[in-house]
């Protein structure tokens, strides 16, 4: 696999990023060996935290083929910290604070009948992590497709992937699906993390706009370069005071 350029889906209105990665990463990370060895206790710490705690549908309504099929909830959101809710995941935000790598650490939902729509990430600089927490079913029920590929989720198990090709999620089954995501910086880009933290954030901030205001995604690519770079020292900068400040 030949060094990557860095890719960002807010520069690029194609949304196709055209890479020579695998869809799917072989797992031999030095994190994720530690988290499929504790996962029964972060499931454990899960469901202690849903007894009084609804994770919330995902912003981002167009993704998803009924309103409210996806939720989610996050612990760490590139770079931002969800402090409150650490009292509740002493042992797995154990492991993430062991690997700065992670940028983004969250639960996600899929209710029965769902589907995640087919979509291409923010960027190239990620390897998106799934591991299976709540698996109802396999497939032809329940699974991942990554470009033309598609696999199962197994509960205690990593599915990694290439988060910037065009992919979807579905679970067809009777019963919800549960998963631990990570986004993971991959080692090529470390030196970029500030710049991938400050591109994504501000691709995210214009993403929840234009739920309520339409109009951006008609805007001409050069308009949405000319919004972008200004915010994104902005957005870093907001990352870092709301962790200053322990805003969530």
């Amino acid at each position: 696999m030949k060094k990557s350029k860095l890719w960002f889906s807010i520069f690029d209105f194609s949304f196709d990023y055209k890479g020579d990665e695998p869809n799917f990463i072989n797992n031999n990370f030095s994190w994720s060996g530690e988290f499929e060895r504790n996962w029964s206790d972060i499931k454990e710490e899960l469901n202690y935290y849903l007894r009084s705690h609804q994770p919330d549908a995902y912003f981002n309504k167009t993704m998803v083929n009924t309103s409210d099929t996806w939720k989610t909830f996050s612990l760490k959101w590139w770079d931002i910290e969800f402090s409150s809710r650490y009292r509740f995941f002493p042992k797995t935000m154990g492991l993430v604070r062991k690997y700065p790598e992670i940028l983004s650490v969250s639960f996600n939902q899929l209710e029965s009948d769902g589907k995640i729509l087919p979509h291409s990430g923010d960027t190239n600089a990620i390897f998106r992590c799934h591991l299976g927490i709540e698996i109802p079913e396999s497939l032809p029920k329940t699974g991942l497709r990554v470009r033309d590929e598609l696999k199962s989720w197994e509960e205690g198990k990593w599915l990694i992937f290439m988060d910037a090709y065009q992919h979807e999620a579905f679970n067809l089954s009777e019963r919800r699906r549960i998963i631990l995501v990570l986004d993971v910086l991959r080692p090529e880009f470390s030196s970029k993390r500030k710049i991938v933290i400050a591109v994504v954030l501000t691709s995210l901030f214009l993403q929840k706009r234009a739920q309520r205001f339409k109009f951006l995604y008609k805007l001409p690519q050069w308009i949405i370069k000319l919004i972008v770079i200004p915010l994104c020292p902005l957005a870093y900068i907001k990352m870092r005071m709301v962790n200053f400040f322990k805003v969530y």
